[in-house]
């Protein structure tokens, strides 16, 4: 077996589905047999599969569902290490990772460096506020799991305090206005509905004491579907009582509410911001390395940058869709993609053999509206493009989620979970209330 200090040294930045998935599938390949040192940096010590953040938010994810990167990392042959990646010196092959600290703000691991011979970035992307006024100092965010806990957090001890702070007298329902009507903040709106009926069921007053809105610039809900399926979408919504706002900009977001192009304010005790996004600032300018306007890493069509050692993927990076206009989508089933194909590239590279080239293959979009229904549309060379809804279209979601799962756990274990998620569920609360 070769010389540690002489192994090929491969570093993945962003444990998300796609970081996860291709360190797993590395650690299995390479780092098992000694052919090279897996390390996978990430900022949180757990990962949880981004679309499901919403359901983080609301209290109903189930806690099994996180996967701690040392214990996935000593199962699959690849080392983590804790920390956020600041910067990159291209020439010396290293990347600054800046100090750790703890909830009181002590440090618990200096700024250090770690020298690379392959680089990956993974780091997903984060809201993009569009320079409206307001937002970062008055929106939540759903882009990270820690903004999606202090979310849920802050909602529900606001609900609780309208009436434990009042002697059980109700002040005024809860409000809560999602900004953005894409997948995020339909499928966020939905599972804060079917939360508020399970509250109420709990004792805690009845479910109509909040109110949920969905402000959105475009016409329509969902641009990622065909009309008619937004349209199903909408009308589900409405059904359940959930305001919609369309075609309204908003211009300013204050401590107390909304304001919209029009001059229309909605007043909200919790503000949602789900309208768009973009890769973080500090890969703009990254040591040289190419990005186009929202900052993602340019990447050529084997998710190489302009430099011959580092990779990009994900929602960071902006890789051409062959065929089509615009780059490739950032959905969960393309880092999948991605991460599969770089993980045959990478070893390639260590043989000399050719790189990779991806080519992306949409499967379609689906949208959950929780316990009420599952819309979207499938594609195929078959049968074209679908419209599927109701049952299948649900199966058709989970199985999404499954894909990630087997990725990262295999099959066996994969199942594993599943059943003991089921059994869980019958035992434990179906909402978080702590």
């Amino acid at each position: 077996m070769p010389d540690s200090h002489q192994k090929h040294k491969i570093v993945i930045v962003g444990g998300g589905a796609a970081g996860l998935e291709l360190a797993t599938s590395l650690g299995k390949k390479l780092g098992k047999k000694g052919l090279a040192d897996i390390t996978l940096l990430d900022a949180t010590a757990t990962h949880i599969w981004k679309p499901l953040l919403h359901e983080v938010a609301a209290g109903t994810l189930d806690e099994s569902e996180q996967v701690d990167y040392l214990a996935q990392g000593y199962r699959n042959h690849f080392g983590f290490r804790l920390g956020k990646m600041e910067g990159l010196n291209r020439r010396n092959k290293e990347i600054y990772v800046g100090a750790t600290l703890n909830s009181e703000g002590e440090q618990i691991i200096p700024k250090r460096t770690i020298r690379y011979d392959t680089l990956v970035l993974a780091v997903g992307s984060v809201s993009n506020s569009f320079n409206v006024t307001g937002v970062a100092e008055h929106c939540l965010f759903l882009d990270t799991t820690t903004q999606a806990f202090k979310f849920q957090k802050q909602m529900l001890e606001t609900y609780i305090k309208n009436y434990i702070g009042n002697e059980g007298i109700l002040v005024k329902p809860l409000s809560i206005a999602i900004i953005g009507a894409g997948a995020t903040g339909v499928e966020l709106s939905a599972q804060l509905h079917e939360v508020t009926s399970v509250l109420a069921t709990y004792g805690l007053k009845e479910p109509n004491d909040v109110k949920l809105c969905i402000i959105e610039a475009a016409p329509q809900l969902l641009p990622a579907l065909p009309a008619k399926l937004a349209l199903a979408t909408q009308k589900q919504l409405e059904a359940l009582g959930i305001e919609l706002k369309l075609g309204r900009r908003v211009v300013e977001v204050t401590p107390k509410g909304i304001v919209a192009q029009d001059g229309d304010y909605i007043a909200a005790d919790l503000k949602v911001w789900a309208a768009g996004i973009k890769a973080a600032d500090w890969l703009k300018n990254l040591d040289g390395l190419e990005t186009n306007q929202i900052n993602q890493l340019v990447v050529d069509r084997t998710l190489k940058t302009s430099d011959d050692a580092v990779f990009a993927m994900g929602d960071c990076a902006a890789c051409a869709w062959q065929g089509h206009k615009g780059n490739v989508p950032p959905r969960a089933q393309a880092a999948h993609q991605q991460a599969a194909t770089l993980s045959r590239s990478l070893i390639n590279r260590l043989n000399n053999a050719p790189l990779v080239e991806f080519v992306y293959h949409d499967y379609g979009s689906l949208v959950s509206l929780g316990q009420y229904t599952t819309v979207g549309n499938l594609m195929g060379n078959l049968m074209g493009t679908v419209s599927i809804g109701g049952f299948i279209a649900r199966v058709v979601y989970l199985s999404l989620y499954k894909m990630h799962q087997v990725a990262i756990h295999g099959y066996f274990r994969t199942i594993m979970l599943t059943l003991s998620n089921l059994f869980r569920r019958s035992a434990f609360a179906k909402i978080k209330m702590h």
